[in-house]
């Protein structure tokens, strides 16, 4: 594990509780690596009038909407609109979702229990472009969303390749960025924004609208 990931590891397991935190770390670290979804593509001028955005957050297409901003977007054309999440499906249930959402995970965890340990592995979802152009018309509006806007605008990137030509980030994501004032008591808590501070969600599960990927634990002896 490089420095990088192993910080975030650390960022993220403490306070938390074991699986879903598990989970968020190696997905989120798995998303650090962007050469994993193809070379670079030149950001265009539009991208500009985002610079304040973490670079993580950015994307070739530079279209981003705020979690808030997504839901009236949804709202006003709801047939038209497609909100997708692209976080773990563990993510999707234990964490929450917006109703509307459809989850197709960029990425999902293994793991797999051997001599009293857990051990975890990320595998990128290869059905990523195909589920999306099955649920989506070639005029629909994309909102992409993750936890908090960098492993959608990971995604966003993939779909633009693909051909994809109307994809929003989300760029707050489902829990958002974390209060940076010292003397708050929800300092470093993800409350400054996000779907879960700013609009409807729930933890109820429709079969129809995620995914799960076949064998994505084993115990082993």
């Amino acid at each position: 594990m490089n420095e990088l990931n192993a910080e975030m590891f650390r960022n993220c397991f403490a306070g938390k509780r074991a699986l879903v935190s598990l989970i968020l770390v190696a997905v989120i670290g798995f998303a650090a690596t962007a050469s994993l979804v193809g070379a670079e593509t030149k950001k265009p001028t539009s991208v500009a009038v985002n610079r304040q955005l973490p670079k993580e957050k950015q994307t070739t297409l530079g279209l981003y909407v705020t979690a808030a901003q997504a839901y009236e977007k949804w709202k006003a054309a709801p047939d038209k609109v497609k909100v997708i999440d692209v976080r773990t499906p563990e993510e999707f249930a234990f964490i929450g979702h917006p109703e509307m959402a459809r989850n197709i995970p960029f990425a999902f965890v293994t793991y797999q229990r051997k001599d009293g340990t857990i051990e975890y592995s990320v595998k990128l979802n290869s059905d990523f472009v195909t589920e999306v152009k099955k649920i989506t018309g070639p005029t629909d509006t994309l909102l992409l969303m993750c936890r908090s806007g960098a492993r959608s605008a990971m995604a966003v990137n993939q779909l633009v390749a693909a051909g994809f030509k109307n994809v929003y980030n989300i760029t707050d994501g489902m829990e958002g960025d974390k209060v940076d004032d010292t003397e708050s008591v929800f300092f470093g808590k993800r409350m400054r924004n996000g779907w879960k501070n700013s609009a409807p969600w729930t933890y109820s599960l429709d079969p129809e609208k995620f995914i799960l990927i076949k064998g994505a634990s084993k115990q082993t002896q």
